[in-house]
């Protein structure tokens, strides 16, 4: 029996644990739903809530329209996200640690708007960043950070979005990466992880967004 329930943990036959808590870090029905959220007392990832915030999506009306003057193109809303993007890894990575990786959801679901999940390679620094951030602001708003079971974005990502088949448009309770530009991947992961922070990182702009 011990393991049959090893086995079926996480997954649509747990029916004691949320798989969507445990594959995505986030589950629809918050502390409403029926099943329990496992919430790690240790791991390498951390989630911080709705903390981008989509400038193409603020300039739309509540019935859906665009709002005059407040639109945005595709190539202004990149360079927004990628501004956005810089500014939280490299924060993050200078005051905390290496980051393996960093994800930020493009869905429209209250649970997973705006939602940047971080995964660092040490689950010290991971710790250290949550403790440290929840009493950090950014842009104005407070930061709302708590370790994360994802360490897989591959099961947690929607694998029609990917396909560009997902009908389920922003709402899909799985997963929706917004990417960023090719030329800031290569920057972020690019350099050799061993060296210390000089050269390019320092010719960066420190990022005014981050406050106490």
């Amino acid at each position: 029996m011990a393991e049959y329930l090893a086995s079926i943990f996480g997954t649509e036959k747990d029916k004691v644990n949320c798989s969507f808590y445990f594959k995505i870090g986030a589950c629809r029905h918050g502390e409403r739903c029926s099943r329990i959220h496992n919430k790690p007392t240790f791991s390498q990832t951390i989630l911080l809530s709705n903390l981008y915030q989509n400038p193409q999506n603020n300039a739309q009306s509540a019935e859906g329209a665009l709002i005059p003057g407040k639109t945005m193109s595709d190539e202004e809303a990149q360079k927004h996200f990628d501004d956005f993007f810089e500014d939280v890894f490299v924060e993050l990575e200078d005051k905390y640690g290496e980051i393996e990786e960093m994800n930020v959801c493009d869905n429209l679901g209250d649970h997973l708007v705006g939602n940047v999940y971080v995964k660092f390679r040490r689950e010290a620094d991971a710790d250290r960043a949550v403790r440290d951030l929840n009493n950090r602001w950014f842009a104005g708003r407070p930061i709302y950070a708590e370790l994360s079971p994802v360490t897989d974005f591959r099961e947690a990502c929607c694998r029609q979005y990917e396909m560009g088949e997902c009908t389920r448009s922003g709402f899909c309770n799985f997963m929706h990466l917004r990417p960023i530009s090719r030329s800031l991947r290569r920057e972020l992961y690019g350099r050799k992880r061993h060296r210390s922070h000089s050269s390019s990182r320092d010719k960066r702009r420190k990022s005014d967004r981050f406050s106490r």
